[in-house]
């Protein structure tokens, strides 16, 4: 059955990487179109026609607004986000050898979103640090923590239990959206931090074009280091041993991809809020359509990734009248099942 799975895969991961930027542009233009209120196709065309250069007709202030200052970053940023959180959740899936890794379950997520609340409400810091490199410092702290806590359990290697990893990341969660709660408490007024509960379940609807210019260098790093290492990922599948015995250096190599998968979620939360389940639903439901291998994974993981969180945003806008959901309710709606069914899974087996 495994084999069947791999060799339908590998042919399907020929061919569509051609359809890759037709079907992102789709997605995008998909998430522009569609918002919470009703703007003529023909309008939306017009608007991105005239401020692409591509036509002189004079279009509406309040259009341009809605469609290319509001929708289109939103739309840029969701893609953005879905594909780095995606592949931040492959990465440490394959590094741990745990098919329930993910940045928002081991904490990474919560750290993230206790350091740049730090920054922004208590002015930790003294002005020296941004709102990301306190998320940065926040997921690194986190991811420190809860390996610490795996190693301290019994785990033989300290990152590899494929149980009492997770146990210790849902611990480290607590505690730093416990930490998260205190600051806000005592650092925020009460309209802060109805905004800031708010952000923290998933919110694009402050997203702006300069919010663009962080989210594209850090989903193209992401991309470009999981690719880089998707040899190395391979291996890392097999056993940290398996991967030292093919030459590689075990820990420079989990410094980097660690590194980069908190630092691309620092980035997404300090701009959005932690958004669960992207890390966990996306990487799993590749790998059944193009196979294991990280040469073919990596790349669908990161445009399977950004077509959910663009069409999950849609969903959060228009799925109330009047009213926007947290994008984070939708992930977690689709999120928790998976959850379910992959926890069902391994134990099946």
């Amino acid at each position: 059955m495994r084999s069947g799975v791999a060799v339908r895969g590998h042919g399907w991961g020929r061919s569509w990487l051609w359809l890759a930027p037709a079907v992102l542009a789709a997605a995008l233009f998909f998430g522009t179109a569609v918002g919470e209120t009703r703007v003529p196709l023909g309008t939306v065309l017009d608007v991105l026609a005239v401020k692409s250069g591509l036509a002189g007709r004079e279009v509406s202030a309040v259009d341009v607004g809605v469609i290319w200052h509001y929708r289109l970053p939103r739309a840029v940023v969701a893609a953005c986000g879905g594909a780095s959180l995606a592949l931040s959740g492959l990465i440490l899936q394959a590094l741990l050898r745990n098919p329930l890794a993910e940045p928002y379950l081991l904490g990474i997520s919560a750290g993230a979103s206790t350091g740049a609340v730090a920054v922004s409400v208590a002015g930790i810091g003294a002005g020296m640090l941004s709102m990301s490199a306190g998320a940065f410092a926040g997921a690194l702290t986190a991811f420190a923590l809860v390996a610490a806590l795996a190693r301290a359990a019994g785990s033989d290697t300290g990152l590899r239990g494929a149980g009492v990893i997770i146990l210790a990341g849902i611990a480290g969660s607590q505690m730093f959206n416990a930490l998260t709660a205190l600051i806000i408490a005592r650092s925020a007024s009460a309209e802060q931090a109805r905004g800031i509960m708010f952000w923290l379940l998933g919110n694009l609807s402050s997203v702006r074009w300069p919010d663009t210019w962080m989210a594209l260098p850090m989903a193209a790093l992401g991309l470009g280091t999981a690719l880089w290492h998707a040899r190395t990922l391979d291996a890392f599948t097999f056993g940290a041993d398996s991967a030292a015995s093919l030459g590689i250096n075990l820990r420079v190599t989990q410094a980097v991809l660690i590194g980069a998968a908190a630092l691309v979620t620092a980035i997404m939360v300090s701009i959005a809020g932690a958004i669960g389940f992207v890390g966990l639903v996306v990487p799993h439901a590749m790998r059944i359509i193009v196979g294991p291998r990280h040469v073919r994974l990596v790349p669908a993981t990161a445009l399977a990734g950004a077509v959910f969180l663009v069409v999950s945003d849609v969903v959060s806008r228009i799925t109330i009248p009047g009213q926007v959901l947290p994008i984070g309710v939708i992930t977690a709606l689709v999120g928790a099942p998976a959850f379910a069914l992959i926890m069902i899974r391994g134990r099946q087996r």
